[in-house]
């Protein structure tokens, strides 16, 4: 069951008319799809999305990012930071695999994964214990598709499209699917708000 779309406004993030192509598989066919498409166009409002974003997270949310390098991932993890009041800069934990930025005050904390040189699926990923994580923080994983949709059904799958070649263009699509039964009654698009 789709939300209902929201009106995009040129030059703000906002909701796009959705295409009706399928949604990200979920390993149980019974799962609720919701989803939400914006047009960021800089930095700061992607940011922004990570901010808005945070106020729909609670602890055992798993997030996982893709997109081209340079799409805007760690750009959107660190306004998810923001948002659930964590400690720590939020920055690309590609040589690291993981960070865990506790919460500054009673939010979850927010452990963020790179995925980008794990080359197997959850096997590889088991050490990260993110299965003993996942209860009591907010999981984001970029380059997380293939690797970790075991750890639960109920998850967000955050795509994020940028022109690719030599460009300087700022401007980004992103689409936000909701899936499982935590996210069917979640209105993706007050993300437009």
């Amino acid at each position: 069951m789709e939300a209902p779309a929201a009106r995009y406004v040129p030059g703000e993030p906002g909701v796009v008319p959705s295409s009706p192509s399928s949604p990200p598989s979920s390993s149980s066919p019974s799962s609720s799809v919701t989803s939400y498409e914006a047009v960021v166009q800089s930095p700061e409002q992607m940011l922004e999305l990570g901010r808005r974003l945070a106020k729909l997270l609670r602890p055992g949310d798993l997030v996982m990012l893709n997109g081209e390098l340079g799409a805007g991932k760690t750009t959107l993890t660190r306004g998810l930071g923001e948002g659930l009041g964590v400690r720590g800069a939020v920055t690309s934990p590609t040589f690291v695999i993981a960070r865990v930025h506790p919460a500054l005050g009673e939010g979850p904390p927010l452990v963020h994964v790179d995925a980008y040189r794990l080359g197997g699926g959850l096997d590889e990923m088991e050490d990260l214990d993110l299965d003993v994580s996942l209860p009591d923080s907010v999981i984001v994983v970029e380059w997380g598709e293939g690797k970790v949709e075991e750890l639960t059904d109920d998850r967000l799958h955050v795509v994020i499209h940028r022109a690719v070649g030599d460009t300087t263009d700022e401007v980004r699509h992103v689409t936000v699917t909701g899936l499982g039964e935590r996210w069917a009654s979640v209105e993706l698009g007050v993300l437009s708000a």
